[in-house]
């Protein structure tokens, strides 16, 4: 029987959503694997919305299930739908809206606070004893709910300093790296926390999935 992936997204865009090549290319991976993926967001308003041509706030507001169908061409389901029973696995891809929708630390550092439906979620997963890919500034997020756990943001030295007084370890690494808490069974690779591209970004959700895969 195929291995099911939850893909836990917000939004369509890295400015203030989900990292759209990172999405993209963790469906991909997980195809690749001989697995399947369902796709999730939250069914509620993005912090705020920024043109991704210039960064300028615009003055509108979108919601972050709808912005997110559009990478999953409708083939998504909000948040509360969201059974850790009928999943092998989770993975949240990155983004810099991650930090600004799922936590708030692209506002508040060390002092973020997560929002209860995505905690509530990582530690139901982890409780139950499955699988958890992180991506980019995601194992920050990992870090912030679970604590004493080891993952891997790349190379960026504040980040890393943050995830360490959160208790828990980081480790440095470069494209195509992942980190194994096998203990936790936290699997997280940089992305675009590095000088990355397409090609280092599929090299990296291969990777991870391929990790994942042997836990599952």
């Amino acid at each position: 029987m195929k291995k099911k992936i939850a893909i836990i997204i917000g939004g369509c865009g890295h400015r203030d959503g989900s990292e759209i090549h990172e999405t993209t290319m963790t469906m991909l991976a997980v195809e690749e694997h001989g697995a399947t993926y369902q796709m999730f967001a939250p069914n509620r308003n993005q912090y705020h919305v920024l043109n991704h041509l210039d960064g300028t706030e615009m003055h509108e507001q979108r919601n972050m299930l709808v912005e997110a169908a559009r990478i999953a061409r409708g083939n998504i389901l909000p948040l509360e739908n969201f059974d850790v029973n009928q999943f092998d696995a989770v993975i949240f891809p990155g983004g810099f809206g991650v930090a600004k929708n799922f936590f708030n630390y692209a506002f508040k550092g060390m002092d973020c606070e997560v929002d209860e439906q995505i905690a509530h979620i990582i530690q139901s997963v982890h409780q139950a004893g499955k699988p958890i890919g992180a991506l980019c500034i995601s194992p920050v997020l990992m870090a912030k709910i679970l604590g004493n756990i080891t993952v891997t943001i790349g190379q960026d030295a504040k980040t890393a300093r943050d995830i360490e007084q959160m208790g828990a370890t980081n480790v440095n690494t470069s494209n195509g790296d992942v980190v194994t808490d096998k203990k936790n069974k936290i699997f997280s690779t940089p992305c675009y926390m590095l000088d990355a591209n397409l090609v280092d970004i599929h090299e990296d959700a291969y990777n991870l999935v391929e990790a994942m895969m042997e836990y599952m």
